[in-house]
């Protein structure tokens, strides 16, 4: 009988799908969505080198997606705090499924599908797909509750790691079997039921006050909660370390050749680790949600993520780089679940628009100056020297921002703060 709490208390609490309708159909929408991405994932770059033969236009088309995903983090922001939250996701996969459309129509041109409709439709995408994702992140709090926090975010982590690990694989069957346009036409009709779904959320209380505010002063008015913020300041600065200093992937195929001697069979394994670590992590969550140092756990799982990469640069085996990252990916979903409730629950509902497009905005960012930079270090020092001063690096400053963060470290569980507690 004792087994059974103790296994309540690590299985993932389910809770958030059971506390009403609304959170199962954004669960089930984000799910379908992630997948529908995966294909285009694998989609667009095929579509584009068949078409032109040159990977540095595949790469330019990523880059436009980037940056206009970029750009929706600062609008999407804006609408999340001014608009009702479901109506802008509504409009989100409204569009998308629009877009996608259009992908499936420019495959079946009559004289090939034309280079310019994939940049419109790629810069569209990023832009609207952020903006939907902002609303979603925003609107959950009011779904679930204060207290199923994290364990909503254990189930968001879930989702992404259930869509890295299967959504291009299945993307590539898909088009292997019906070609990248039927593929464009299942995905269109996937993204239309997901917005039919989204009618049957309950709407979500406007600030009207919001709307009065000028964008500039509303924007300000955001940064200016986020750097002043005791909780939030730091947990951002966190999850910006951690994409800038422990985000290995880049390397993993001069890695494999070049250290471990292996193969893409090897390489292969090696860019799935992480995400298994991750979902195992998730699947074990249930304890996220009654943890009593929430707040101290977040920088030691980025510290611990430092040290995964440390130990990734420092093997000399398979197995013991795949162990390291089997380790960065449970360290990384733990602080993923643990961040994104104590954000949540330490930020006034009329703010969570514009500190989710922060919280997303230097998660690109970083991510794309973490590449950038591990990059450099290994073209400097080499390949495993780099992943272990960069995860160094990673441990260093994690343990920095907690020692500078006394507001963060006092945090007990994920519930949110007294009104007092808020900083003016």
């Amino acid at each position: 009988m004792a087994a059974r709490p103790v296994l309540r208390g690590l299985v993932i609490d389910l809770s958030p799908l059971r506390s009403g309708r609304g959170f199962r159909i954004v669960f089930a929408v984000r799910l379908i969505s992630l997948f529908g991405g995966g294909f285009r994932l694998v989609a667009l770059p095929m579509q584009v080198y068949a078409m032109t033969g040159s990977s540095v236009l595949v790469a330019s088309v990523t880059v436009v997606n980037g940056l206009a995903s970029f750009g929706g983090t600062v609008l999407g922001g804006l609408l999340a705090d001014r608009l009702d939250r479901r109506r802008l996701m509504l409009a989100s996969l409204g569009v998308e499924a629009l877009v996608v459309g259009v992908f499936a129509v420019n495959t079946y041109l009559p004289g090939g599908p034309l280079l310019a409709v994939v940049y419109v439709c790629a810069a569209v995408n990023g832009v609207i797909g952020t903006m939907g994702l902002i609303a979603q992140q925003s609107m959950v709090p009011a779904l679930v509750g204060p207290h199923r926090l994290a364990a909503a975010g254990a189930l968001f982590a879930l989702t992404a790691q259930l869509g890295a690990v299967t959504a291009p694989a299945l993307g590539g069957a898909l088009i292997s079997l019906g070609g990248v346009g039927a593929g464009y036409i299942a995905t269109c009709a996937i993204a239309a039921a997901a917005t039919a779904a989204v009618w049957f959320v309950p709407p979500t209380q406007a600030d009207t006050s919001a709307a009065a505010v000028p964008a500039l002063r509303a924007v300000a008015d955001g940064l200016a909660f986020v750097a002043g913020s005791p909780v939030v300041r730091p947990l951002l600065l966190l999850g910006f370390i951690q994409v800038l200093f422990t985000m290995p992937m880049v390397l993993i195929p001069e890695f494999t050749d070049r250290v471990l001697g292996g193969d893409a069979a090897l390489a292969g394994l090696l860019y799935t680790a992480p995400a298994a670590g991750a979902l195992l992590a998730s699947l074990t969550s249930g304890w996220t949600g009654s943890v009593g140092r929430a707040g101290a756990i977040v920088p030691a799982a980025v510290a611990m993520c430092g040290v995964s990469v440390v130990l990734l640069g420092a093997g000399r085996s398979a197995a013991a780089a795949l162990g390291a990252l089997v380790l960065l990916g449970c360290c990384q979903a733990v602080e993923e679940i643990l961040r994104y409730s104590l954000i949540q629950a330490h930020t006034p509902d009329a703010l969570r628009g514009r500190v989710n497009s922060a919280w997303l905005a230097q998660a690109a960012a970083g991510g794309s100056l973490g590449a950038t930079l591990m990059g450099a270090l290994a073209a400097v020092l080499g390949t495993a020297a780099a992943l272990m001063a960069a995860g160094a690096a990673g441990a260093v400053l994690a343990g920095a921002i907690a020692l500078t963060a006394p507001g963060l470290l006092a945090t007990r569980g994920v519930a949110p703060p007294l009104p007092d507690d808020l900083p003016d």
